[in-house]
């Protein structure tokens, strides 16, 4: 059955120019006035495109039926072909009027590029003609202002070529004469004459002077300088208008890169440029350009920038809002007319101030201005996901401010507000914000400037009709092109003052919608752009009034997002792959546009080169782009036209291929490959395809080479050193963004045969969102997969799999399934042979491919998570394990990453499962995955093998914990001891046994702290078993007690106890300060008297100089070195380490210069070491050694002077008739000199009274037969030449019978004290802080250089004189006072005490 259809010159090309406001187009006008020289020379062309076109005008062709179409498709093309009438005659009789036709039509086309070739030699020609110069353009005349430069510029021809001079007023310029003035420039056949800063002396005509052999021509102009002010100079030739407004027609202009559809977002900014070519392209004579928004002519200003120069035309708007969102169209005034291009700009909201507020209002502007009030209405926004709009605020602003004052305090509820308490003759801007339950949006623009005064006549806002419109009837979506949908509706029943329509969108399957125009749109038809290929969508409609939005229209079906249902476009690139002299092979590549259907039919045409007579190859319809035609003549061109056929009809055919002599080939070498593809095209890589040759020659094919050249360059590189054995080559390291061609020869083993026809151009760059294939296992089945999600998808596409580049169809071992954009291979059964490189191809796109290499490291990993889904096993978290309780219960227990309320497990015990049950507790929690079992009674017994088994679904786990030997031991020791302690805490006991504490005054303390106490609870401290008795009796219920240790140091070390009892029970907590705990101290303590050791301080005595360190507390046994010059010190003789408890010291004992340098102390406290250093030299040392030697002498002399060493009492009582005898011991080096006195007189010896010094040593006073008068006060003076001492004695004498008298202490006199008191040899600890003086001398502690003036009678003075201070033997010594004992005891000498004489 044959099918009739509409041959497609005859087919009515349905535009959408009208609907369509957001489409490419570019539209030329031209002129009607035509030359007749124009009209005469394309006479004849015209005439036989009449011919021509009244022979196309016969009744259609009928095209044959397809063989081995389905019930469907003959279906179908029973509804396409209807009207079928025509028989195989008439379709030769049209083809052959065609021909002749197209023949005529080829003729014509010849003449006139004959005619052409013969006017280019007719123009070479007249080169070589002699002529005068002309000026084909002329000077003109300028009017600028003054400091402004100005071009004059004229071009001229002439054979031989032209000379030109410049002159002003009738004087040749010289630039030389002027420098910078005047530049003089030939370019490209245009001269000109720049004038740089021009005054009004260059006021003047200015004229351009043309020379050759052949004549002379002149141009003149006047150029007119005016004043800033206007009151300068002017020319009578008066103001010229702008060249580019003289002269558009003179321009020949040719749009090239036209700006698309756009999309911006509120408060960015945006640039529309359209490139352009320019004749002649002049620098100062731009083309005019006009740009218009919503066909609305656009002017300069700081939201719109223009500029058109450098062969392009640029719209550049800095602060984009929703206001600037339309149809923009650039039109361009040329020679013939004018070109034009639109399309559309989408701008979307910028991010809210806060979620879910409303986009900014649009459009404010002023209306009905008066000298108190002006009326300002706006556009709403569009509310699609966001709450409904409550209302709107007005804000006003002076020009020239930035303060904005909100002009009402509660929302208005439509578009329109009269602001009032505006200020007469002032100007104001307004803005609009929109008010809903989420927030306020962000501002819009402002309005432009208006200021209040009264109008003769204003423009009023008409509003009549209250309230929103009507919702908009049916919405009709429609397929457009790839990415957009033409979207249209009825209009709504109630208009009400109509503004425009907002449309939304919304994915089929998604609850969202979004915007498709944020600006009112005001026609009832819209081209949605923007969308994703192949995905489903669906649209509706909003109309907007002042009063805001209307409801939403009903939805419109779902609509793919397909290009729009079309005839495909013509096949090309026919190329010969095989003769044998009667019949050629040829092929061809597919058009470049299937119309929206797969095309699934190609028609062949042949035909006899030097005919014009085409005759059909093929009746039924071939299938694939490779066809063989039969019944050729051998030594005959061939000529061969193809046509794609779809769903919508036949396309148009494809042009002649080139002339193909039908000879046999006999070659050696192979044919050309065919069929040249891309795949996976990237920045920097791709892949090439091809077919294998259809003529292989004397030999097989054994491999391929392939070239690559950049798109314009014929110099193409071999990108394999060898020959591939496969049909695709992977190429990498390409420019990302250049456009690559390629070739294929194929090779043989006798030479490589004939290159392949090159490549359409192919750029490196991927597609935009292009996906990789993922490979995965099936988190539910298990199954291994290959996927990709495709960025691009068509109605007709599929997904096409291969292994190494050759289709996979119908195989066992994968299956693959497609849904939506995501195609999926899935192994069957993956192994070892499923191993190489996988590719699959979107067909019915722009080349949307990926590939992916399975290797056997990733296999293995996806075989083994496969395993693990296919055989799963409940994942844990923590294996079997045991922890003791309080009490002394074990707890066994293990978790699981997750558990469900379903799962069962069961424990077992030495191959026993254990059920829940007395001495047993096993319990689980889905929430947090653990399974328990708690053991109350732990014994002996319970040794042995524990094991947990779980069944969750089809999970299983197992997990084992093997308690026997030391581990077991372990653990049962561990819970016998938590049943103890559990008893223990039942009465009085530690809740933290005893551990030390260091204060800040380095006293350590043990404390413990105590629980279950009562006030009857007693408390006791023990060392070493002994108790002790601290002074502060222990607070058992303050829950703490501590016991102070002060002055710590090794004689504290030994076993500490606390004790803790009542009627309840006793607890007892031991504390052993030996070893590591001993150290812990100490080390505590050195880190206190570190942190707060002073600065090293210098101290002289008589045995050397000592440098001390004051701290807090000090003992030997801390960790401190002292160095000297880095060299650690020993104690030694020389130099001598000790300390006292505020302060460490190391002693230079006879120093010399060898002890001078850095000294340091270094206090470790076992983390930390604290240094303190001082620096022994320099004059410090100088001034320590004379205090040294100064200190040296005087102890010198105290240790040598006399001195009674001892022998004599305070007091003596006697009766008289007795005879006394005072003896004492004295020394000194030298023997001193030994003196007696009584009553401040010296004794003399006499009978009665008997002095004697016996050996140096000795010294006696004796008195015989005592009498009364021999009371009174004695004293000895022992002295030598490093000085002495003063003993006092008091002696009383009583009658016998008498009662013995009370013994009453003398009042000595005043004493003189000694010139330099001698300090001790060992010097008294000092303050914390000292500051001792080089000149000072330390004083003992509680003593003073300063004595009593009366002493006591019964006081022993002693007194020190120095060798170089004479004393004479006085009565009245120097004593230095001591305080007197507090009970004074006199010494009553009986009888029969030792020291009495017997009488004489």
């Amino acid at each position: 059955m044959a099918s009739k259809v509409i041959p497609w010159y005859k087919k009515k090309r349905v535009s959408h120019v009208q609907s369509d406001y957001a489409y490419h187009h570019t539209k030329h006008v031209v002129k009607q006035q035509q030359t007749e020289s124009r009209k005469s020379s394309s006479k004849s062309a015209i005439q036989v495109q009449a011919q021509a076109t009244a022979a196309m005008a016969e009744p259609a062709y009928t095209v044959p039926v397809f063989r081995q179409r389905s019930s469907e498709e003959t279906e179908e093309y029973q509804r396409v072909t209807t009207n079928v009438g025509k028989g195989l005659a008439v379709i030769q009789e049209e083809l052959h009027r065609m021909r002749m036709a197209t023949k005529a039509q080829v003729e014509s086309l010849e003449l006139q590029r004959e005619v052409r070739g013969m006017m280019s030699k007719r123009g070479d020609m007249l080169d070589e003609i002699p002529k005068m110069p002309d000026f084909l353009v002329a000077l003109r005349p300028h009017t600028v202002w003054e400091k402004t430069p100005v071009k004059l510029f004229c071009t001229v021809q002439g054979n031989p070529r032209p000379i030109v001079k410049w002159y002003k007023g009738g004087a040749p310029v010289d630039p030389l004469s002027a420098p910078g003035k005047y530049k003089i420039e030939n370019k490209y056949g245009v001269h000109s004459l720049i004038i740089s800063r021009c005054v009004v002396s260059d006021t003047a005509e200015y004229s351009a002077v043309a020379t050759n052999p052949h004549g002379t021509a002149t141009s003149k102009a006047a150029v007119t300088v005016k004043r800033a002010s206007g009151a300068g100079e002017s020319c009578h030739l008066g103001l010229v208008p702008h060249l580019t407004v003289i002269h558009p027609s003179k321009l020949e202009v040719s749009l090239l890169d036209r700006f698309s559809v756009s999309f911006g977002v509120e408060g960015g900014s945006i640039s529309l440029v359209c490139t352009m070519v320019v004749v002649p392209d002049l620098p100062n004579l731009p083309p005019l350009a006009q740009w218009y928004r919503d066909d609305k002519l656009l002017k300069p200003s700081n939201l719109v920038e223009m500029a058109v120069g450098g062969s392009a035309a640029r719209l550049t708007l800095p602060h984009l809002a929703k206001d600037d969102e339309g149809l923009y169209t650039l039109r361009i005034f040329t020679k013939d007319g004018t070109a034009e291009h639109s399309a559309y700009l989408f701008v979307s909201d910028a991010p809210p101030s806060a979620a879910g507020a409303p986009g900014a209002p649009m459009s404010v502007k002023a209306y009905d201005i008066n000298a108190d009030y002006v009326l300002v209405a706006w556009k709403p926004p569009n509310t699609v996901n966001e709450a409904p709009l409550t209302g709107y605020f007005v804000d006003r602003c002076e020009a020239g401010s930035d303060s904005w004052v909100q002009s009402n305090d509660a929302p208005v509820k439509v578009c329109k507000y009269p602001v009032h308490g505006l200020s007469t003759g002032r100007s104001y801007h307004f803005r609009v914000r929109a008010v809903n339950s989420a927030g306020i949006s962000r501002p819009s623009r402002k309005s432009d400037k208006v200021t209040a005064l009264d109008a003769a006549e204003s423009e009023r806002l008409q509003g009549t009709d209250e309230g929103v419109p009507s919702a908009p009837g049916q919405v009709v979506a429609t397929r457009n092109s790839k990415s957009s949908v033409f979207v249209q509706w009825d209009p709504p029943k109630q208009v009400k003052n109509l503004m425009g329509y907002y449309i939304d969108g919304r994915v089929v399957g998604s609850k969202e919608w979004f915007p498709c125009n944020h600006k009112p749109f005001k026609h009832n038809r819209f081209v949605v752009h923007g969308l994703i290929p192949g995905e489903t969508y669906v649209f509706r409609a909003q109309a907007a009034n002042v009063f805001g939005l209307s409801e939403e229209s009903q939805e419109s079906s779902p609509i793919a997002v397909e290009p729009a249902l079309a005839t495909p476009s013509s096949p090309f690139g026919i190329t010969m792959l095989s003769c044998d002299g009667a019949s050629m092979t040829v092929a061809w590549k597919s058009p470049k546009h299937c119309g929206g259907s797969k095309v699934n039919a190609y028609y062949i045409d042949k035909r006899n080169a030097d005919t014009l007579t085409w005759k059909e190859v093929n009746l039924v319809a071939v299938t694939e782009r490779l066809c063989t035609v039969d019944s050729l003549t051998e030594g005959i061109f061939y000529e061969f036209k193809v046509q794609a056929g779809n769903l919508a009809g036949v396309g148009v055919p494809s042009a002649p291929s080139a002339p193909m002599k039908c000879e046999a080939w006999t070659m050696e070498e192979p044919g050309p490959a065919y069929d040249l593809s891309f795949s996976e095209v990237r920045g920097h890589s791709l892949v090439i395809l091809w077919k294998a040759p259809v003529y292989t020659g004397a030999s097989a094919v054994s491999g391929y080479l392939v070239d690559m050249a950049k798109k314009g360059s014929s110099e193409f590189v071999t990108l394999t050193q060898e020959a591939v054995s496969h049909r695709y080559l992977q190429v990498s390291h390409l420019e990302e963004g250049q456009t690559y061609v390629f070739r294929v020869r194929a090779v043989n083993a006798n030479g490589v045969g004939k290159s392949s026809q090159v490549s359409e151009p192919v750029c490196a760059r991927a597609l935009p969102g292009a996906q990789e294939i993922v490979a995965n296992v099936d988190g539910d089945t298990g199954d291994i997969f290959l996927s990709l999600e495709a960025c691009e998808i068509c109605e007709t596409s599929k997904f096409v799999w291969s292994k190494n580049y050759k289709p996979i169809g119908d195989c066992p071992r994968v299956e693959v399934t497609t849904k939506g954009r995501t195609s999926r291979m899935t192994f069957t059964h993956p192994d070892k042979d499923d191993l190489g490189k996988y590719s699959v191809v979107v067909t019915d796109t722009d080349g949307v491919s990926a590939s992916h290499t399975l290797s056997e490291d990733a296999l293995n990993t996806m075989l083994e998570l496969s395993q693990a889904i296919r055989h799963p096993i409940v994942p844990l978290k923590h294996g079997l394990n045991y922890e003791i309780l309080e009490k002394g219960h074990v707890r066994f227990w293990l978790q699981a990453v997750k558990l469900s309320p379903s799962v069962s497990y069961r424990f077992i015990v030495n191959d026993k499962e254990v059920t829940s049950g007395e001495g047993h507790k096993i319990s689980h929690d889905v929430a947090t995955g653990i399974i328990q079992m708690t053991v109350d009674h732990f014994t002996r017994a319970n040794e042995g093998t524990y094991t947990v088994q779980i069944h969750d679904g089809k999970a299983k786990a197992q997990s084992s914990l093997v308690l026997v030997g030391d581990v077991f031991k372990a653990a049962l020791k561990e819970a016998e001891f938590q049943r103890k302690e559990h008893i223990r805490k039942q009465g009085p006991h530690f809740s933290e046994y005893l551990y030390f504490t260091v204060t800040e005054d380095c006293t350590v303390m043990l404390a413990c702290k105590v629980a279950n106490v009562k006030k009857e609870t007693t408390f006791h401290w023990y060392k070493e078993e002994e108790e002790i008795v601290p002074e502060t009796p222990p607070n058992v219920l303050s829950g703490a007690c501590a016991l102070p240790i002060a002055l710590f140091s090794r004689k504290d070390q030994g076993v500490f106890k606390a004790t803790l009892g009542d009627d309840r029970g006793k607890d007892t907590s031991l504390f052993d300060i030996s070893g590591q705990v001993f150290d812990d101290i100490i080390n505590a303590l050195a880190q206190n008297a570190g942190a707060s050791a002073s600065e090293l301080v210098m101290q002289c005595t008589p045995e050397g100089i000592r440098l001390q360190c004051y701290m807090n507390y000090y003992t030997e046994e801390m960790k401190t070195v002292w160095k000297h010059k880095e060299t650690k010190i020993a104690s030694s003789e020389k130099m001598r380490i000790g300390g006292t408890a505020e302060m460490a010291w190391m002693q230079i004992c006879d120093p010399s210069d060898k002890e001078k340098g850095h000294y340091t102390i270094e206090i470790s406290d076992g983390v930390q070491t604290h240094t303190r250093t001082f620096d022994l030299s320099g004059q410090a040392y100088t001034d320590a050694y004379e205090e040294y030697l100064r200190l040296k002498a005087a102890a010198f002399a105290e240790k040598n002077r006399g001195r009674v060493v001892g022998g004599l009492p305070d007091v003596v009582t006697i009766m008289e008739q007795k005879s006394l005898s005072l003896t004492c011991t004295v020394w000194g080096e030298p023997t001193p000199e030994v003196t007696w006195f009584k009553n401040e007189q010296e004794v003399c010896s006499t009978e009665h009274t008997k002095v004697t010094f016996d050996g140096g040593k000795f010294s006696s006073l004796i008195i015989n037969q005592v009498t009364p008068e021999d009371s009174g006060k004695y004293s000895i003076n022992v002295r030598n030449k490093y000085g002495g001492e003063f003993v006092e004695i008091t002696v009383s004498v009583y009658k016998h019978g008498e009662q013995i008298p009370e013994a009453k202490l003398g009042q000595p006199k005043s004493a003189t004290p000694a010139v330099t008191p001698v300090p001790p040899r060992s010097p008294a600890l000092p303050s914390k802080t000292p500051t001792p003086s080089k000149s000072q001398t330390p004083v003992p502690p509680g003593k003073t250089p300063t004595p009593a003036s009366t002493p006591a009678p019964s006081m022993r003075s002693q007194a020190s004189t120095p060798a170089s201070t004479p004393v004479p033997k006085s009565p009245t010594p120097t004593p230095k006072s001591r305080p007197p004992p507090p009970n004074p005891r006199p010494q009553i000498l009986a009888a029969s005490s030792p020291r009495l004489l017997p009488d004489s």
